[in-house]
């Protein structure tokens, strides 16, 4: 059960002259999930003759606005009816909460006070006060936008909780410890006796703070999807001394990965007082097949200065039943799972047996992918990186092209399936005459082509800078060359060298068609870029993500992972990270500002862009149908 949240009753004193006169009174609102949150005006007749006006009450009181001190006996009688008045309508409230009452229209200040039943995973408040139009002139007449709301669960486990209010608002919570262990118990934030925090205006985020997915609206539309927003709460469901924590980094190199790890040990040693951290060594077959790492602010201090993972990192080694048998038999109580798309579904995976078993494990999420293919969030940690050491390669591919006659540089840059940092880092060099990427089809022969665009810009300017996405033109490739349905441990479909293969391309059309001398340099800094540190904005960048994940996982939810939603960050459930992947829209105005740059033509005609535009991937599921949680623990997966 969640922790009763604060309800304040505010008692407005109606007068002509006293408008801004109230008695509050605070009290707790212990009933289940019921929040109460109510302003009373005493506009009724039972109301009046209790309260009155403010003067009327200064004046029994035996004061006066002119400032004269009122009678002390008077003072307490009156103050004594305002109390017992105070508490008769909280209890009443209380009883009709419980359905000891019924919760009819009567008038007088009882009816006045109605309570209101509340999801667990909190919303956002209607504001009944704006009379804009007529939907919200009818929740203005329920007093408290949670009237409205409707909470729905989804079938499968491992989807969100929805939560739905007025004017289109839906919330996609995350699960949390409680919904499957009863009766946790909660404990007092540390952070509240910390120094760092003495001079945070405000501690905790709320608990109805949400996140919009999107923040472009028209007047009417509607309000859209929500996540819950990260940060620390109030509340607690882990002692310090009983944490046992670790982290694990899986798939390839990324700029940054250090530098998270760093920022999870240092998050739970310095604000919650956190002395047990291992690191996982190797990825997830580190579980059941390697020793642990210890981990202490001390051992991690310099890390982030360096490029990989302390912790080593593989791909594949996913056995569902051996790693969580692991973290049971280990005492394990707080998993940190650090990797792209694939690590995810491994990580969702492991959060449901957990969840079948009913262990108090809360299982977190952060993504990571240099290509920035992960959707919902802004980006992912370590792109920023990547793209400013890609401006290093083209600008060696820019020096060697303008240095001879008839110069051309290509380089190759990461990118299976989006090609975001070969867009970035052609928009940021300005040097760029042509970039390629896996959402822009192309082809190279004929009126129009790759090739006779190369040949236009060589007459023009004499060299030629081209930048390619690793993942582009693989339906090109001859099938010789391209091996059919191999996969790496992670189960990615082995690409061939498009870099290569453009390159002989080029070369065979200018000295065997057009009999012309080019000289062309091929670069591949692909494994340069993943093994940089992160520079200062992803160093700012992944401080943010592990503290706001320790945060989440410190006041009981699991089973999502966190990341910057319209620069808020938040936590977003894991089938949302993995359900489909992040590409470069080609009909969208970013891609259109890059054509503007590099001058290229668009390479398709006006059905590709209108099959683009219509184009929309289907949402791959995160487990088969029909997959039990019951076979989860039995199945050796490939992530």
């Amino acid at each position: 059960m969640r922790p009763p949240e604060r309800g304040k009753l505010a008692i407005f004193l109606s007068g002509p002259r006293d408008r801004d006169l109230r008695i509050e009174h605070e009290r707790e609102a212990c009933w289940g999930h019921t929040s109460v949150r109510q302003w009373d005006t005493c506009h009724d007749p039972v109301t009046s003759v209790c309260l009155m006006s403010s003067a009327r009450i200064l004046t029994l009181l035996g004061g006066s606005w002119s400032g004269r001190l009122p009678d002390p006996i008077k003072s307490a009688r009156i103050l004594a009816l305002l109390v017992i008045f105070t508490q008769f309508q909280g209890l009443l409230a209380e009883c009709k909460s419980m359905g000891l009452l019924s919760n009819g229209s009567g008038g007088g200040a009882a009816a006045a006070y109605t309570p209101v039943s509340r999801p667990r995973s909190g919303g956002a408040e209607a504001n009944g006060d704006l009379q804009k139009s007529k939907k919200e002139d009818e929740y203005s007449k329920s007093g408290n936008g949670f009237s409205k709301l409707e909470h729905v669960e989804l079938e499968s486990a491992s989807k969100t909780e929805i939560v739905t209010s007025g004017f289109g608002y839906v919330l996609e919570d995350v699960p949390h410890l409680s919904d499957y262990i009863p009766d946790l118990p909660t404990y007092r934030n540390p952070l509240q006796d910390h120094p760092a925090y003495s001079v945070v205006r405000r501690y905790f985020v709320d608990v109805d703070d949400t996140v919009a997915q999107k923040i472009v609206v028209h007047k009417d539309s509607p309000r859209g999807t929500h996540f819950r927003r990260a940060g620390p709460r109030q509340r607690v469901y882990y002692e310090s001394d009983d944490v046992r924590a670790c982290i694990v980094t899986c798939g390839g190199l990324c700029p940054g990965l250090n530098t998270v790890v760093r920022e999870i040990v240092c998050g739970l040693h310095h604000m919650y007082g956190v002395k047990s951290v291992v690191g996982i060594d190797g990825g997830y077959r580190g579980f059941y097949s390697r020793n642990t790492i210890s981990l202490t602010p001390k051992s991690v201090n310099d890390i982030h200065k360096r490029g990989g993972t302390i912790l080593g990192t593989s791909r594949g080694g996913h056995n569902t039943k051996k790693i969580v048998d692991c973290i049971q038999d280990r005492r394990i109580n707080q998993v940190y799972i650090i990797g792209g798309d694939g690590t995810q579904k491994g990580a969702s995976v492991i959060f449901e047996e957990i969840r079948r078993r009913g262990l108090k494990v809360a299982v977190v999420g952060i993504p990571k992918t240099i290509d920035n293919d992960i959707p919902v969030i802004d980006k992912s940690f370590g792109f920023d990186s990547a793209v400013e050491e890609a401006q290093r390669a083209i600008n060696a591919a820019h020096v060697e092209a303008t240095s001879t006659e008839n110069g051309i540089g290509v380089v190759k840059l990461m990118g299976r399936n989006s090609g975001f940092i070969a867009m970035y880092a052609t928009l940021a060099s300005r040097d760029v005459d042509c970039c390629l990427i896996p959402e822009s089809p192309f082809y190279l022969e004929g009126a129009g082509g790759l090739l006779e665009y190369i040949e236009k810009r060589l007459k023009e300017n004499g060299h030629m800078v081209i930048v390619i996405a690793e993942g582009v033109g693989q339906e090109l490739l001859s099938e010789s060359a391209r091996p059919e349905d191999q996969q790496d441990a992670s189960g990615n479909k082995l690409l061939q060298d498009v870099g290569l293969w453009i390159s002989k391309k080029i070369k065979d059309y200018f000295s065997k068609e057009k009999k012309m001398a080019i000289n062309l340099k091929y670069i591949d800094p692909t494994y340069m870029i993943r093994a940089i540190p992160s520079n200062a904005s992803d160093n700012v960048y992944c401080t943010l993500l592990a503290q706001s994940a320790v945060h989440g996982a410190m006041a009981g939810y699991t089973g999502f992972t966190v990341g910057p939603v319209n620069g808020k960050h938040a936590y977003i459930p894991f089938h949302r990270i993995t359900e489909r992947q992040n590409k470069v829209v080609i009909t969208d105005r970013m891609w259109a500002r890059l054509l503007l740059s590099t001058n290229q033509p668009s390479f398709f005609s006006k059905n590709d862009v209108v099959q683009a535009s219509n184009n929309k991937e289907p949402l791959t599921e995160l487990l088969d149908d029909g997959f039990a949680c019951s076979s989860v623990m039995n199945k050796d997966f490939t992530f």
